[in-house]
């Protein structure tokens, strides 16, 4: 495999800027594998196109407002302010941050946050661009008063009040992940109303999606690449039914790529589903045999990305790139808040 294998050339006015509203309204292409065929459909109808012995697994982990300008105080005295995203938590006085501009901080420098009322120190620089921030008091809190929700960059504006619900699914319920699982953005209760009449089970798994979901494959060999391990959670209650469904053979239907590499990570880990909670760390590329997952829903991702090359596995990169060279045609909404795709 090359990096260059899974390209393809976007318009940018084709990466979607806003959510469809309503959430439900979004536009859905089914894409056979068996038949290596697609059709344009709407996500409204998304329960004609599933059984009634079908397992709707989804990921139900909130978006915390992780992104605050603090005040940066240098070694030498000079200061300037500073964007820093809290992307994971080390313990209960130190994170893992991203900065910008971060490249000429210094550990031992300061930062200072909302007029003092949180202080950090840098401490060592980490893999992937992360630093290590010790705080002095609890970060949680004051984020949530404080903090912005961190749109991608790709969403050429600042936040604003309706992304605190529109970059959240309805479901969202586990804090902690600092990039929405967009698969789910498209739910209403009205469809989840439509999918229980039919018979379909739904579940809830938890993964905070963290920044090694969204951090560019560089390397000229994506197998070369390292996922960064994102925390995951999965209840007695989930364990039980997914495991009663693949007794059963039903076939699961997981809503989004990091409810995919949560689901393939456990069962693969343990040959069955385990209650409990720990880091996933499983890069999903061609080749790769799924145990768990028979049909995904998903929304169509950067090219080169971790999340495409997750995608291409499933459904093969041949099928998934005609498809998408297919939606650009048709002008499909692309990325976070765009349209998505059923793979069955």
């Amino acid at each position: 495999m090359h990096i260059s294998d899974f390209d393809y050339d976007l318009p940018p006015e084709l990466i979607a800027q806003e959510p469809v509203r309503p959430r439900d309204a979004s536009r859905m292409m089914v894409l056979n594998r068996a038949t290596s065929r697609w059709i344009d459909s709407q996500f409204r109808r998304l329960p004609e196109f599933l059984e009634p012995s079908d397992v709707l697994v989804l990921n139900d982990t909130r978006v915390i407002p992780a992104r605050i300008i603090g005040k940066l105080e240098r070694a030498n005295g000079s200061s300037r302010d500073v964007e820093v995203l809290f992307a994971t938590p080390v313990s209960e006085s130190a994170w893992e941050v991203l900065c910008r501009p971060g490249k000429r901080i210094r550990k031992g420098d300061r930062v200072i946050f909302a007029d003092g009322k949180l202080e950090g120190t840098f401490g060592d620089v980490r893999e992937q661009g992360l630093r290590l921030l010790h705080v002095n008091s609890s970060a949680g809190k004051l984020l949530q008063s404080h903090g912005h929700i961190p749109l991608p960059p790709y969403v050429n504006r600042e936040d604003r009040p309706s992304d605190a619900i529109e970059y959240q699914t309805i479901y969202a319920n586990a804090p902690g992940a600092v990039a929405a699982p967009t698969a789910g953005l498209h739910f209403t209760e009205w469809m989840f109303e439509a999918l229980r009449k039919k018979g379909i089970e739904i579940i809830m798994i938890t993964l905070h999606v963290g920044i090694g979901t969204f951090i560019p494959v560089r390397t000229e060999d994506p197998a070369q690449h390292v996922l960064k391990p994102e925390r995951f959670a999965i209840s007695e209650e989930a364990a039980l039914q997914l495991n009663a469904a693949q007794d059963e053979g039903r076939r699961i239907v997981s809503v989004g790529t990091t409810t995919t590499r949560t689901l393939e990570y456990v069962f693969g880990h343990n040959r069955r589903f385990v209650a409990g909670s720990g880091e996933a760390d499983l890069f999903i590329l061609p080749g790769y045999e799924f145990r768990v997952v028979g049909a995904m829903l998903t929304n169509f991702h950067l090219p080169k990305s971790t999340l495409i090359m997750l995608v291409s596995a499933f459904a093969s990169r041949e099928k998934v790139l005609a498809a998408y060279h297919y939606a650009i045609e048709q002008r499909y909404r692309f990325y976070s808040y765009g349209d998505c795709m059923l793979i069955t």
